[in-house]
């Protein structure tokens, strides 16, 4: 299995750095570094994303199929809250929010079916996710809605002086990245430095041995979802920012589902190292893989950022399905 995941790395590494200066030949260095940057900045957005699921399904074993439209419903919240009041009033009543919104799904889709099998706990998320699109839309409205974050969108030249003609970025990427790796160190340090975040790795490592010592289980599934809401408010943001908030945003969850797959349905460090290999492969093999395949095969070209993240993850299950941190399952008979 080491040595799957060693291939599986190394192969990362090949895409990522051999396969683009090899497909072009003619690229720069300075372009080459802009890429890469504009992949991993992506890629932390991705991850943001990512750990939405990874956080309810440590705690309770359920894929949250809901994680995108908490995405939407948080930014659309922020979104029409922000036209009555300053910008940081309403993100601090959007959190108060989710909060609650976490306490309404424990209280009346969790609790009841505690115990239940997985697939009902599923769908229960499946039923939560179409509930939220349409409670969404009609209490915050479905037009496309503006959140001004005060970042100009206009991009800047950096490091000039070294590489030639410098490195083109956008203000508002660095600032979301920026914002996206300060709530992933918040969330790092809770888990490993408070009480509460040790109770929660309990109930991520064995429900029932945390029951036996007195951790509420329903309380920690509240303050896992309500984390996954702060989370799914942040993501909101700065993808209302950057498209607008609209109904498509919810999708963006799509995008982290090959992200858990590579780094592990049960792995912080993995949902943020799955976050950059899937934001820096899908930018490399758009700009550089994808001429080489139109003139290869006469394609019409373009679209390669759309599937590369799941035929990467495809790749992965089949090598290695627990994912690059995932727990390992070893089935005795």
């Amino acid at each position: 299995m080491k040595k799957n995941r060693n291939l599986i790395i190394l192969f990362i590494a090949l895409l990522a750095g051999l396969i683009a200066p090899l497909a072009t030949g003619a690229s720069g260095a300075g372009f080459y570094t802009e890429v890469l940057l504009g992949g991993l900045m992506a890629g932390v957005l991705y991850s943001l994303v990512a750990l939405g699921f990874v956080l309810i399904f440590k705690a309770s074993g359920v894929f949250n199929f809901a994680q995108g439209a908490m995405v939407l419903f948080a930014a659309l919240s922020v979104a029409r809250l922000a036209e009555k009041m300053p910008l940081w009033a309403a993100m601090l009543l959007a959190v108060l929010i989710m909060v609650a919104l976490a306490f309404v799904i424990e209280r009346l889709v969790l609790r009841p079916l505690v115990n239940q099998d997985p697939v009902v706990l599923l769908m229960a998320t499946l039923g939560v996710t179409y509930l939220l699109d349409g409670f969404g839309q009609t209490v915050w409205g479905s037009d496309v809605y503006e959140i001004n974050l005060g970042i100009a969108k206009e991009p800047v030249m950096i490091l000039e002086k070294l590489f030639e003609g410098g490195i083109l970025i956008n203000k508002d990427d660095v600032a979301a990245t920026a914002a996206a790796a300060l709530l992933v160190i918040l969330l790092a340090l809770f888990f490993q430095k408070t009480k509460t975040g040790r109770a929660l790795r309990a109930v991520a490592d064995d429900h029932l041995a945390a029951q036996s010592i007195g951790i509420p289980l329903n309380r920690i599934w509240v303050i896992v979802w309500s984390l996954a809401g702060i989370v799914a408010l942040v993501a909101g943001v700065v993808w209302g920012a950057k498209l607008g908030v609209q109904f498509s945003i919810s999708q963006v969850a799509l995008k982290a589902l090959p992200v858990v797959i590579l780094g592990g349905f049960t792995s912080i460090p993995g949902a943020i190292i799955g976050g950059l290999i899937i934001g820096v492969g899908e930018k490399m093999a758009e700009v550089f893989l994808g001429p080489v395949m139109v003139k290869a095969f006469d394609l019409a070209g373009g679209g390669i950022e759309n599937w590369f993240a799941y035929v990467l993850a495809l790749l992965f299950l089949l090598v290695l399905p627990e994912g690059l941190f995932g727990e390992k399952h070893i089935d005795r008979v």
